[in-house]
């Protein structure tokens, strides 16, 4: 029956108040801040008055993510339930996007898993709360950092306590008191000349007397550190003692830039053999990253901060491929903790999308790599919990014990690449140039 407002003729109006305005496919056009807007807002007005029901048009390509229905928080609900179902948007949303990144994809089989520390992580106990149960659960499978986070997670190994304080006090006054911070954190003075004391003694050990990479130089450290652990009766507090015992290899991309390295630099006056090979560890890491991609592996990096070993870990796919001229697409997994922003154009804050560009990323990968921005203190614990929550633990790949086996893989490949140079003609520096 025609409506009085139509006047018994059709108007092109369907049902819900919206003009028919219809393609050539049939297909209704949908309101948009495109479209005429004084037939929107009648149509709006028309369907509120005939207590029409919204109509969602959720078969949108863009509206298929999860309806925003958060469940109430009172309390009961795990760390992995409140990541799930209360991190909505913004970097909460990226957040949840990392947990089930790495949940899903990134702890599959056979995927080798990678992960970078900046910032001070370790003298915060995120080494004990957060690394040791992800290494003894499989969930990494090497790892680049500071030299800094192993020195100080190497003060809980030996038993040294650290301290929750309040970084506004004087720090003329904690000088003076024998009290060095690290923002909120305090400690006595003497941790650090423990600390140091403990590594001369080992550094001056028979099997340290030689080049090594630092992989094999924090796998002794370990061992040391754990017999330490073993003697106090204390348990694995140590970054360093649980990748020992997991044979989890780690890396540093600048061995001279902290107090670890500071203390080799002093030895090497006393006549000490022992020197850091940085072209072990650039190749070594590389060789880990091909390895995992070969028989249709995948190699993902988990980066917490941003500087040195985010760089390290990324510039294994250009070693590969740039420079050992060894065919690769990239990393296929991509998941960072960071405050640093692109636009400033440094590495820390480069995002994804840009790293593609450079071999590091494969991409058509890229729907597989989650950013947050946001403090690594804060997702570092969350991120653990839920993937002991939501994931079992995975067999252990012990990578510090196939080294020479992925260097000969590597060897090998570069080798049959063609690597060859071609030889010049001229060896002075005034060459003809580009033009």
């Amino acid at each position: 029956m025609a409506s009085k407002k139509s006047g018994g003729k059709d108007d092109g109006r369907d049902r819900g108040g919206f003009k028919s305005s219809r393609h050539g496919d049939g297909k209704q056009q949908r309101a948009s801040a495109a479209g005429n807007k004084a037939e929107q807002k009648r149509a709006a007005e028309e369907r509120e008055h005939a207590g029409a029901q919204h109509t969602a048009h959720e078969g949108s390509r863009f509206l298929k993510g999860q309806r925003i229905e958060p469940r109430r928080i009172d309390g009961s609900e795990s760390a992995a339930d409140l990541v799930e179902h209360t991190f909505a948007a913004y970097n909460a949303a990226r957040l949840r996007e990392a947990c089930q990144l790495f949940t899903q994809k990134m702890l599959e089989p056979d995927v080798t898993v990678g992960m970078t520390l900046t910032g001070a992580l370790t003298p915060a106990g995120l080494g004990m709360s957060t690394l040791i149960p992800l290494i003894e659960s499989g969930f990494v499978d090497w790892i680049i950092s500071t030299g800094a986070n192993l020195y100080h997670d190497t003060h809980f190994g030996l038993g040294l306590p650290m301290h929750r304080g309040n970084p506004q006090e004087s720090d003329v006054v904690l000088r003076e008191e024998g009290v060095v911070r690290i923002y909120d954190i305090f400690f006595d003075y003497d941790v650090l000349l423990s600390t140091d004391a403990f590594f001369r003694k080992i550094i001056r050990a028979p099997e340290f007397q030689r080049p090594m990479s630092s992989a094999e130089f924090h796998h002794l450290c370990g061992k040391y550190v754990a017999e330490r652990e073993k003697a106090l009766g204390i348990g694995t507090r140590s970054l360093l003692s649980a990748a020992y015992k997991a044979a989890v290899p780690i890396y540093t991309s600048s061995p001279g830039d902290s107090s670890i390295g500071m203390n080799i630099a002093a030895l090497a006056l006393e006549g000490n053999k022992l020197t850091i090979d940085p072209n072990l560890d650039v190749n070594e890491t590389a060789s880990i990253v091909l390895t995992a991609k070969r028989g249709g592996g995948k190699s993902a990096v988990l980066i917490c901060g941003g500087g040195s070993p985010k760089n390290f870990a990324l510039q294994t796919e250009p070693q590969i491929q740039e420079v050992l001229g060894i065919d690769e697409k990239g990393h296929d997994y991509f998941l960072q903790v960071t405050d640093a922003r692109p636009d400033t154009g440094g590495l820390s804050g480069a995002t994804p999308a840009e790293a593609v560009s450079w071999g590091k990323i494969d991409p058509d990968r890229l729907p597989d790599a989650v950013v947050c921005y946001l403090d690594s203190t804060v997702a570092l614990p969350l991120l653990t919990s839920y993937a002991h929550a939501r994931h079992e633990k995975r067999p252990l790949k012990r990578l510090f014990t196939r080294r020479q086996e992925m260097m000969d893989l590597l060897r090998h490949e570069y080798e049959t690449a063609g690597h060859e140079p071609v030889e010049a003609e001229e060896s002075d520096s005034k060459l003809p140039m580009h033009r």
